[in-house]
């Protein structure tokens, strides 16, 4: 029905004031508008978007759904306003098209807001912009010093105020059980707008204390300027039945419009900057509070529940609840459900409510189905009371060329956009999977992370791991990157280059080129690799270039290794990645030596794991070229005088291994760098980097073991404990069993020294062992195995 007029002009103006996201007022909205009939719709809302109000009522808009206005050139300036089927102002307008009534938005357009917000722009008293409107209608918060005052300032929390007054302990309490739970909704909008009207009386006793006036003061001033400005257009237009739908706080300032001239001065001299508009989809996490949404709300999917199920709401609940824990392996049966919805009830009589609300359902739900746990609590919050539902908008809808390649490619792959994240495990030896891995690659060089790789199996990574979760702002980063094409893959090879021209190093460049080896963009490779190519021959740092050749992906190992070792997978050119590779190894064995004088212990450590990564690289890769020149380097560096004894160690340890270099001289370097002359901390890193991460060649190398014993041994009681923490470092690198071998062989002694004095021979000198005993259970032993003892 419609409301009661509240003043003079109400004969042909009705006051609807609603709480933003909320199926109690969307509900008794239809049913005012119905029984009203106005010949025009007036929304808070951005005029901006008028333009997209008629697909609002396609039949493939599918709620959650927002409006996108934003400036061209500038998507990051940009502002959503989202709706659910419960909202208000979605029924409103469904409504108005239906009937073929015109609806217009009546909110400060966007185009003056977003350039009040901008620093170039602002005129010095115009304030900073607040987001749309918090649930109750007031403003949204903005960045005042006085934190506490804010608070307490009934335009930032009305529903709590009212909530206070009447005896709840908060405001989404108290409106569910006043308006969302209420079956007669008569003289509603008129006892809210009293209701609001006392507030804002209160809340201007205290703006008229604020010397100057708060910010947000201002701006709600020109914002409510603009709204009286469209219902007196409105009605000079000729229309007599004008239904005014805004945030329920707004609804006192609208009733008498007031001073004209006043209204013009207000919002004379605005800025103003060119926008656009468009829907999004959108999904109920980010309409909740939890997502930091100024108008949202604690419970949007139990706010659907109700909008589609106002009678039966506690037993459709309770057996969705049922459903969803059986689902996940948890026990639920009818049986719970009755028990659950009967105390839910008894809960709801007990304290005075006619109906059960959502913290009865909560109670019932903790004590019969999760037996006073939080973890299958915390499953119903997200996938019930908050809702994973994503919206979808029409193929109409005004979009960006990026956006509607991206759409097709979702089409053809089999990829949708979905709010609740789904596990993808591609085969990049299948066609399908292989493109699939392109696209997520590509937006993610496009700064769009729709999906998030988890990692990769088998040395060739020809498996990876997706987990895909469709964001919201995905909508503006797209819009964003749009600058860069018209197309996914040529926007994603556009930014790749952008990207590499602004590297300041090589391992940034090579990460590009990994990535875009990876996203498999041919165009770009050529290009990237000839930047990688100058920028590595004008570079003198070896440590970059080292870095860049083992450079790797952490999830999937992806380098440039790698990229030419397995590039068939992929099907990249190899030859390219060769070019490069190739360069970088040569200069690597060049400056290797010069790199590798006067390191301190720091830089030492950071070759060290330098060396260990090309060298596994170049192994490989297995070119021989490479590998004769990088042992010729080694070999160098093992013999500078002044080589650090960390990578002194080390490079002797990988030219033993491959054979350039014998036992017996393998022994002398040893010999020497444990010699008395040498100093004690540098002998110790020497045999960390020989020894580091393998304790097998010192169990079965007998020549090696005895050296380290007689130096071991030799060291001065003074010397002793310096070095063991060196040394019990070093140990720590080898596995369990290594150090518990290499514990018996101590204790035992020197490998073919022979048994320890007193010791049997059976067991390798254990004493306690008795060869009687054991020859007398080997018949029971024989028979368990059924043999046959001879």
């Amino acid at each position: 029905m419609a409301a009661t007029p509240t003043a003079d002009h109400a004969a042909d103006v009705h006051l609807f004031g609603i709480r933003h996201h909320g199926p109690g007022s969307a509900r008794s909205l239809r049913r005012a508008l119905e029984g009203l009939r106005p010949d025009l719709l007036l929304v808070e809302g951005p005029p901006d978007a008028d333009s997209v109000l008629p697909l609002l009522a396609h039949a493939e808009m599918r709620p959650p759904a927002a409006i996108l206005v934003y400036v061209p050139g500038e998507p990051r300036r940009a502002v959503f306003y989202p709706f659910a089927a419960f909202s208000p102002e979605w029924q409103a307008i469904h409504y108005a098209i239906a009937s073929g009534v015109p609806a217009r938005f009546m909110d400060l357009p966007h185009w003056h807001q977003l350039a009040l917000d901008d620093p170039q722009t602002n005129a010095p008293d115009a304030g900073p912009l607040p987001q749309p409107d918090d649930a109750s209608g007031g403003a949204a918060a903005d960045d005042e010093p006085d934190l506490l005052a804010l608070l307490a300032h009934p335009a930032r929390d009305p529903l709590g105020w009212l909530a206070r007054a009447a005896g709840y302990s908060d405001g989404e309490r108290w409106w569910e059980h006043m308006v969302e739970q209420r079956r007669d909704d008569a003289g509603l909008f008129t006892a809210i707008l009293e209701a609001m009207a006392a507030l804002r009386e209160e809340a201007e006793a205290l703006d008229a204390t604020a010397a100057p006036p708060p910010p947000h003061r201002r701006h709600e001033d020109r914002r409510e300027a603009w709204m009286r400005q469209a219902i007196r257009v409105a009605r000079r237009e000729g229309f007599r039945r004008i239904a005014v739908v805004c945030g329920a706080w707004h609804a006192p300032a609208l009733r008498d419009l007031g001073d004209e001239k006043r209204d013009v001065a207000l919002l004379k001299g605005l800025p103003k900057v060119k926008t656009s508009a468009t829907w999004a989809p959108w999904t109920y996490g980010r309409l909740s509070f939890e997502s930091g949404y100024g108008a949202g709300v604690t419970s949007p999917g139990w706010y659907d529940h109700l909008w589609h199920h106002p009678d039966g709401g506690a037993t459709r609940w309770m057996a969705r609840v049922a459903h969803l824990l059986r689902a996940e392996d948890l026990d639920a049966s009818a049986a719970h459900v009755i028990e659950a919805v009967r105390l839910s009830e008894a809960l709801a009589a007990m304290r005075g409510h006619p109906l059960p609300g959502l913290p009865e359902l909560n109670d019932a739900c903790r004590a019969v189905f999760c037996f006073g746990g939080d973890a299958p609590m915390r499953l119903i919050h997200e996938r019930l009371i908050v809702g994973e539902r994503l919206g979808a908008v029409p193929d109409e809808t005004p979009a960006v060329p990026l956006q509607q390649d991206l759409a097709r490619e979702q089409r053809r792959l089999r990829l949708p956009p979905e709010a609740q994240w789904k596990q993808y495990d591609l085969d990049l030896r299948k066609p399908t999977d292989l493109e699939r891995s392109h696209l997520l690659r590509r937006l993610n060089l496009l700064g769009v992370g729709w999906g998030a790789l988890q990692g990769s199996s088998g040395t060739g990574t020809f498996r990876e791991s997706w987990r895909l979760q469709w964001e919201p702002e995905f909508a503006v980063s797209l819009i964003e990157a749009a600058a860069w094409g018209n197309t996914v893959r040529d926007a994603a090879a556009t930014r790749a280059l952008a990207v590499a021209d602004a590297a300041d190093a090589l391992p940034p460049l090579v990460a590009v080129v990994n990535q875009v080896l990876l996203a498999d963009l041919p165009d770009s490779v050529a290009a990237l690799m000839e930047r990688l190519q100058e920028r590595s021959a004008r570079i003198g740092d070896v440590g970059q270039l080292m870095d860049a050749l083992v450079q790797e992906d952490r999830s999937t190992r992806a380098s440039l290794v790698n990229s030419l070792r397995y590039g068939n997978v992929r099907q990249t050119d190899g030859v390219l990645v060769s070019r490069v590779v190739d360069g970088l190894v040569v200069r690597i064995c060049v400056g290797l030596p010069g790199a590798c004088a006067s390191l301190d212990d720091d830089a030492a450590a950071a070759m060290f794991a330098r060396i260990v990564g090309v060298d596994a690289a170049l192994r490989l890769l297995q070119n021989a070229e490479h590998l004769a020149a990088w042992h010729a380097a080694l070999r160098r560096v093992a013999d500078l005088g002044g080589a650090h004894g960390l990578v002194a160690g080390r490079c002797c340890r990988i030219l033993l291994d491959a054979g350039r270099l014998d036992a017996d001289e393998a022994g002398r370097r040893l010999g020497l760098a444990l010699s008395t002359a040498a100093d004690p901390a540098q002998a110790a890193a020497w045999v960390e980097g020989r020894l580091k991460n393998s304790g097998l060649i010192l169990l079965h190398d007998g020549g090696l073991w005895s050296i380290l014993d007689r130096w071991v041994a030799g060291l001065s009681p003074e010397i002793f404990p310096q070095l063991l923490p060196l040394l019990r470092r070093t140990f720590a690198t080898f596995p369990v069993g290594e150090r518990r071998q290499l514990g018996e062989r101590a204790r035992v002694g020197a490998p073919g020294a022979g048994p320890a004095p007193g010791a049997g021979g059976a067991r390798g000198g254990q004493p306690d062992f008795d060869q009687e005993r054991a020859d007398a259970v080997l018949p029971l032993v024989a028979r368990l195995l059924g043999l046959k003892v001879t």
